[in-house]
């Protein structure tokens, strides 16, 4: 008998199957896929913010957003000119020190005493320093928030890390409120006194001090009781923040 032929058995197909991933997977790839963009975005902002903190320590501010705000108001521009450090009286920058931050020099944004004794008073007294107040008027808004004050946290260290303290308080006179649409100390000495802010005494270095918690209710060229019993106070505190030290910082 002859042999049967063997059947020549064709090759099997390979078919291509996509491996699905089970739903554990899934679940953590998303998760890393989140992670990875939130870090990225987080890297960025942050970036961004000591970008913009650190453009200010050598540019100068030129209107801030709160003097923007008062020219929507009033509708007019706002009297403002930039004045250098060195060409304001050193007793202008020991004036607004002692009456609005006597420690300046000696903390790093957040004058905790001080803090503690607003926290001691039911908030009657307020703690905000120069450099709070600085990042306030150049980088946020005006008025009482919880999100303001959060950002103003997070800002501040920031801002006492990249500046001097000399900026601080050269940036601080020159964006102050001392009348409605009078901003820095410039227009100020010009406005009150008609003299330019090289040339400004002590005791109208301190009544400018001593109208800038209300600058649209004091005036300097016509100070009332109060004001002048806070001009005197204020006399006697810058010539002590220069004896024992406390204007280091900012003065040669």
């Amino acid at each position: 008998m002859a042999r049967a032929a063997k059947k020549k058995t064709a090759p099997k197909k390979t078919t291509k199957t996509k491996v699905k991933r089970s739903l554990a997977e899934r679940i953590t790839f998303a998760r890393l896929f989140v992670r990875r963009w939130a870090l990225r975005t987080t890297i960025l902002t942050a970036s961004a913010v000591l970008l913009w903190v650190c453009f200010y320590a050598w540019v100068n501010p030129n209107k801030t957003p709160y003097m923007r705000s008062e020219e929507l108001r009033i509708g007019s521009e706002v009297d403002h000119e930039w004045t250098d450090m060195e060409d304001i009286a050193p007793v202008m920058a020991r004036s607004v020190v002692a009456a609005e931050d006597a420690n300046y020099c000696n903390h790093w944004g957040f004058d905790m005493t001080a803090i503690r004794a607003a926290v001691d008073s039911g908030g009657a007294r307020g703690a905000s320093t120069l450099s709070q107040q600085v990042v306030k008027n150049v980088y946020l808004w005006h008025g009482r928030s919880y999100v303001r004050k959060a950002l103003e946290a997070v800002l501040t260290p920031l801002v006492e890390l990249t500046w001097s303290k000399k900026r601080i308080l050269e940036v601080y006179l020159n964006i102050a409120e001392f009348d409605e649409g009078v901003f820095g100390v410039e227009a100020a000495a010009r406005h009150y006194f008609g003299v330019g802010p090289e040339q400004l005494s002590a005791t109208q270095s301190a009544r400018l001090a001593a109208i800038l918690p209300s600058p649209k209710t004091r005036s300097a060229s016509r100070p009332s009781n109060y004001v002048r019993k806070r001009t005197r106070q204020i006399i006697d505190g810058a010539a002590t923040i220069r004896r024992d030290g406390r204007a280091a910082c900012f003065q040669d």
